[in-house]
């Protein structure tokens, strides 16, 4: 999916960051924003945090961080930027769907760091089959935690997904070597114990977690995790939302083991990076849901700053690790609930903009 910055630049680049004052005066009308905001909200989270918001005016749709939703071991940001820049992908696809290019100001305005992007519709231009594509598997792309199914990757989706991640300034590294893949794995163990025994760590992930009787359009939902706390063999460690507690719904049978592991990896590590990475992972995703690949994202190595830089440095990475995935088959679907558009949507202020 193509996309327009300020000045001209090729998908994936990171745009000016100065201020954009010349936004084509092209309206936006309030059913079109509920739109493009719901497409945007369908991106993955960190514990599904849904960490952004909206903002709609002269002729641009804002998206702002929510400080609220991060975690609290996401001292830096750099969990909820890169969850941002998922929705932000979502926000350029929904404008391609409107018939658009989309054009992007990253991080307009230096003296405001939750203000992260400003979007609007740029030339008319026919949807391409790519875009419908992933319009169509957007509704069922899910962050798998439960069994794969056996069988193989379709042909050549590997490599697209690395072009996918490439588009978006970003690089997919396949972890292909067993003697890598078990560097990785003793890694994310180390860290899987730690945050089992950390109580910070434990309450926050209980405060995410949704029990069955209690639904919510945030959180991680029961069904979508399982009641024992493990993770399949052949699979990286997946994080314990059950927490002994016994409320999840999501079947722990064995399955097949992941028919892929990478990493996302960016040449930087700062919040336009992060943001990179966001739109990377989520554009990713979507391609590969729409052959029902789906991938179990592993955030939890990642927090700790020494074991990421074990990871960077033992696997010989070429830049800085933002996401562990594994991708495998699936024939069903757990999308997780989203809050509605006018929960996310900031009332404009009257007045001139500060």
């Amino acid at each position: 999916m193509s996309e327009s910055t300020r000045p001209m630049a090729a998908a994936g680049s990171v745009p000016d960051p100065r201020p954009g004052r010349d936004h084509p005066a092209v309206p936006i009308s309030a059913g079109q924003v509920a739109h493009l905001v719901a497409t945007a909200a369908r991106a993955p989270s960190v514990h599904n945090t849904q960490p952004w918001r909206f903002l709609a005016r002269d002729g641009a749709v804002e998206l702002h961080a929510d400080p609220g939703r991060r975690l609290h071991v996401d001292r830096g940001g750099r969990e909820m930027l890169i969850s941002c820049g998922g929705a932000l992908f979502g926000l350029r696809l929904g404008i391609r769907e409107l018939g658009y290019r989309p054009v992007v100001d990253l991080l307009p305005e230096r003296s405001r760091p939750n203000l992260l992007a400003r979007a609007w519709l740029g030339e008319p231009a026919p949807m391409t089959a790519e875009d419908r594509q992933m319009l169509a598997a957007l509704p069922h792309r899910h962050t798998h935690r439960g069994p794969f199914r056996p069988g193989p990757l379709p042909a050549g989706l590997l490599p697209r997904l690395q072009h996918d991640a490439l588009a978006e300034g970003a690089t997919l590294a396949l972890i292909t070597d067993p003697v890598m893949y078990q560097k990785l794995a003793a890694l994310a163990v180390a860290a899987w114990r730690r945050g089992a025994s950390d109580p910070v760590i434990r309450a926050e992930t209980r405060r995410w977690s949704r029990r069955p009787d209690r639904p919510a359009r945030d959180g991680v939902p029961a069904q979508a995790f399982p009641a024992d706390g493990g993770w399949p063999p052949g699979r990286l460690p997946q994080r314990d939302f059950d927490l002994g507690r016994g409320i999840g719904l999501l079947p722990d049978a064995a399955g097949a083991p992941a028919l892929a592991t990478a990493v996302l990896i960016t040449t930087g590590d700062g919040p336009a990076h992060w943001l990179r990475a966001g739109q990377a992972m989520h554009r990713l995703l979507i391609s590969a849901a729409a052959e029902w690949v789906f991938a179990s994202l592993h955030t939890q190595p990642l927090e700790i700053p020494a074991v990421r830089e074990l990871i960077r440095s033992r696997l010989a990475l070429p830049g800085e690790a933002q996401m562990l995935l594994q991708f495998g088959l699936s024939g069903t679907t757990r999308p997780t609930p989203r809050r509605p558009a006018r929960e996310v949507l900031i009332r404009p202020r009257r007045g001139p903009a500060r």
